[in-house]
C-alpha cells in the first residue's frame, strides 16, 4: 500500500467536493474574460470556509489570503478558471451544458484542486506560520492574460515563492512531472505585411508581386533556426498564415504572412525576432516593394527554480511515496504562470492525468479531452503537504 493510500482522513473528506466541483464547473465552463458565475461559485464556496480573507482583483479572479498567527513566508498557490471555444464531444454525465464551450484544458480540475485545499488549510490557521494565498486567476488561455492583471492588480505583493499545477491527460495518473529550469516557452507571434504592386498576370513587370516576396520570406524564415540560432539551443519557428489574391490572372496588391515562433530563453527570442526584420527588410528591398512587420511578445517562458522543486520532490517523495515522482522534458508550450514568477520564484508542475486505457488520452485542447478524476486527489495533496512544509 502506497503512502497516499494510507494519507490522513483531512484529504479524504473533502474529495467528494473537490470532485463535485469540478463537475459542477465542467458543467458550467466560461471563457476567458467573461468567468462571472465561475468567480461567483468560487467566491461563494470559499465563504463557507474558515478564517479566509477574500478579495476580487480583477472582475473575474479570486484571492483568498489566511494569514496565519505567527510571522512567517508568504506562499501562494494558483488555479486558472477559464474553459475554451470548443464544442465538447465527450460523452459523460456532466458534459459541458454551454454549446461551443468547454473546459478543454482541465482548468475545471485545476480550480476544484485548489478549492479542495483551501478548505483543508483554512481550519489550521493556528499552525501556520506566515501566510498562505490562494489565486484562483481568470484568462489564462488569451494573450496577454489574467496572469499580468492579477499581478498588475499586487496580488503577488509580498509573496516569497508560488507553486502552480497542470494537469496532463498524456502523463499516466499516478505521476507528478517534475522539471527543473525551464518548463514551458516564449510563445510569440509575428505578422508581416508585404505591399507591392498589383497589376494583370499577363504583365508581372508592370507589377510587384507580393506573393513571390512572400514566398522568399517564408523559405527564408525558416532558415533562421538552423543558421542562426546555436544547435544546443531549443527553438520553433512555424509561418502558419499565407494569406493573398483573390484571382488567378490578379496580381495582389499585398499579402500577410504570420506566424509563431517558441523558445526558451530571453537572448534567443530576441535574436529571432531581430532576424526576422533583418530578412523581411532585406528581401523586401531587393523587390523595390514595402512591408510592416509586427512582433509580438507573447507569453514568457516558465521557468522553475531549482531549490524550490527540489525541496517540494523531497516532500512528495516522504509523504506520498517515490514512485510518484516522474523528471519531464520542457514542453514548447506557453503558459502565464511565467507572470507570477516575475515577481516571486516558484515551481510549475504536471500532475498526471492520463487513464490506462490510452485510446481515452486526447490532448488538450481536444474536443475529445477529459481526465482521470484521481488527479484531484494526488493535486490537493502537493498543496497540502507543500503547504505544511513550508508554513507550519
Amino acid at each position: 500500500m502506497s503512502k497516499i493510500q494510507e494519507q490522513s482522513a483531512e484529504i479524504q473528506q473533502v474529495m467528494n467536493d473537490v470532485i463535485s466541483w469540478r463537475q459542477h464547473l465542467h458543467e458550467n465552463p466560461e471563457l476567458s474574460f467573461n468567468e462571472y458565475e465561475t468567480s461567483a461559485f468560487i467566491y461563494k464556496t470559499l465563504s463557507t470556509f474558515p478564517n479566509l480573507e477574500l478579495s476580487k482583483p480583477t472582475k473575474t479572479s479570486i484571492v483568498a489570503r489566511l494569514v496565519g498567527n505567527e510571522p512567517g513566508k508568504v506562499l501562494a498557490f494558483r488555479a486558472d478558471i477559464d474553459a475554451l471555444p470548443i464544442q465538447e464531444e465527450v460523452d459523460l454525465p456532466f458534459a459541458s451544458k454551454v454549446p461551443d464551450v468547454m473546459h478543454a484544458c482541465g482548468h475545471d480540475a485545476h480550480t476544484a484542486i485548489l478549492l479542495g485545499a483551501a478548505k483543508i488549510l483554512s481550519k489550521q490557521q493556528h499552525k501556520i506560520k506566515g501566510e498562505i494565498r490562494f489565486i484562483f486567476q481568470h484568462a489564462e488561455e488569451v494573450f496577454p492574460g489574467g496572469a499580468s492583471e492579477m499581478v498588475a492588480a499586487n496580488v503577488m505583493d509580498g509573496v516569497d515563492e508560488i507553486l502552480g499545477l497542470h494537469v496532463f491527460s498524456m502523463i499516466p495518473t499516478g505521476k507528478i512531472g517534475f522539471c527543473p529550469g525551464y518548463f514551458t516557452a516564449n510563445s510569440d507571434t509575428f505578422e508581416i505585411d508585404v505591399i507591392g504592386k498589383g497589376g494583370h498576370s499577363s504583365q508581372p513587370e508592370d507589377s510587384i508581386n507580393p506573393i513571390l516576396i512572400g514566398s522568399q520570406i517564408v523559405s527564408s524564415l525558416h532558415q533562421i533556426i538552423p543558421q542562426k540560432i546555436a544547435a544546443k539551443e531549443q527553438a520553433v519557428l512555424a509561418v502558419t498564415e499565407f494569406n493573398g489574391g483573390a484571382a488567378k490572372n490578379i496580381i495582389p496588391e499585398r499579402i500577410v504572412i504570420g506566424g509563431g515562433i517558441r523558445t526558451y530563453s530571453q537572448s534567443v527570442r530576441e535574436e529571432i525576432a531581430r532576424q526576422i526584420e533583418v530578412n523581411v527588410k532585406n528581401i523586401v528591398a531587393s523587390h523595390e516593394a514595402d512591408y510592416n512587420l509586427e512582433f509580438t511578445y507573447g507569453y514568457d517562458s516558465v521557468y522553475n527554480d531549482e531549490q524550490i522543486i527540489a525541496t517540494i520532490e523531497e516532500v512528495v517523495k516522504k509523504e506520498m511515496g517515490a514512485n510518484y515522482l516522474l523528471h519531464v522534458s520542457p514542453i514548447m508550450g506557453g503558459e502565464d504562470f511565467s507572470a507570477f514568477l516575475s515577481k516571486a520564484p516558484g515551481v510549475f508542475l504536471g500532475i498526471g492525468a492520463g487513464f490506462e486505457d490510452e485510446t481515452l488520452n486526447y490532448p488538450h485542447h481536444h474536443p475529445k479531452f477529459q481526465i482521470n478524476e484521481d488527479a484531484l486527489e494526488i493535486g490537493v495533496n502537493v498543496f497540502v503537504h507543500t503547504a505544511k512544509k513550508f508554513n507550519m
